[in-house]
């Protein structure tokens, strides 16, 4: 197994740029991650985007609502990555877009509470919330209720397993499927992918505790369902794409996590990149990223027929 090509001659670099964000507080690691975003000069563009407050539990919930031409369309709720502290609707405008118009669905991109200033389970509890407004305002968004995705990325992941349990134990909202790229399933930092790619491919190891210390910092609490999806009773859930990266330290959490699906009895779909790093969908400069995203949005399709 090798490293994508294209990723091969940057990973050093990539790395190396990566801030110590396990020795900073969760403000300096949000202002810092911010300081290096750079917006594009022409987003791709979108029908209709717009921004939009919805009442949460722990107050209003900004949210980001792409809506391609159509109506009817199936619906998506995203939660973006950024381990729990940090990145928001602006840092993953991109793949949302593009999302959009690929599937083609309407894409509701959720600012969840970050941590550390809002622990588990803030931020599982307002992503629960935005699934189920966007199922009670489906024909306001041009969407079909019957047809709404729960998804995110890395820590976005996690809320959106998160929220499919939610929804399966309280009995709503209905969910449809569920995309988890690369998503955080469990606090095991001691497994393979860990000691083979918790150091040197951008996502390191110290990084990841320290997203689990600021969201979950009581270790008996990362035992919950709601909190390590992987420890839950997974029977009745719907049925999910996973996108596993090859070169990730949460690469053997993600396929625990199809494997035990499986064995419940729900349907998952793995998307391997094996030549992929952690967050890689994100860069679309990367054809390994564009392939991606084609991919499971041709498998959600697939799901939602």
């Amino acid at each position: 197994m090798k490293l994508d090509p294209q990723i091969a001659p940057l990973i050093e670099a990539l790395d190396a740029g990566f801030p110590p964000v396990h020795t900073m507080t969760g403000a300096q690691a949000r202002a810092t991650i911010r300081s290096r975003f750079v917006p594009p000069v022409e987003p791709e563009p979108v029908t209709e985007v717009r921004d939009e407050t919805i009442p949460g539990p722990g107050g209003d919930i900004a949210i980001r609502i792409y809506r391609p031409d159509g109506e009817g369309l199936p619906i998506l709720v995203y939660g973006h990555g950024g381990g729990f502290v940090f990145c928001d609707l602006d840092s993953h405008d991109g793949l949302c877009r593009d999302l959009a118009n690929r599937v083609p669905a309407v894409v509701v991109s959720v600012a969840y509470r970050l941590a550390p200033e809002n622990r588990w389970p803030d931020g599982a509890e307002d992503f629960h919330a935005a699934a189920q407004w966007a199922v009670d305002n489906a024909d306001a968004v041009g969407g079909d209720a019957s047809r709404v995705m729960v998804g995110g990325d890395s820590a976005g992941g996690n809320l959106a397993a998160v929220a499919a349990l939610m929804a399966r134990d309280r009995g709503g909202p209905p969910i449809a499927g569920q995309l988890l790229l690369y998503p955080v399933i469990a606090a095991d930092f001691d497994n393979e992918s860990y000691r083979l790619f918790g150091k040197g491919f951008y996502n390191p190891k110290p990084a990841l505790q320290w997203y689990w210390d600021q969201y979950v910092p009581v270790p008996a609490d990362r035992e919950h369902p709601y909190a390590s999806p992987l420890r839950a009773s997974l029977a009745g859930l719907p049925p999910a794409i996973i996108v596993i990266a090859g070169h990730d330290p949460l690469r053997d959490e993600g396929i625990a996590y199809a494997d035990a699906l499986d064995a419940a009895g729900v349907p998952a779909v793995r998307c391997l990149f094996p030549g992929g790093i952690h967050g890689f969908m994100t860069m679309p400069t990367l054809d390994i990223a564009l392939e991606a995203r084609r991919r499971v949005c041709v498998e959600l399709a697939q799901l939602l027929r």
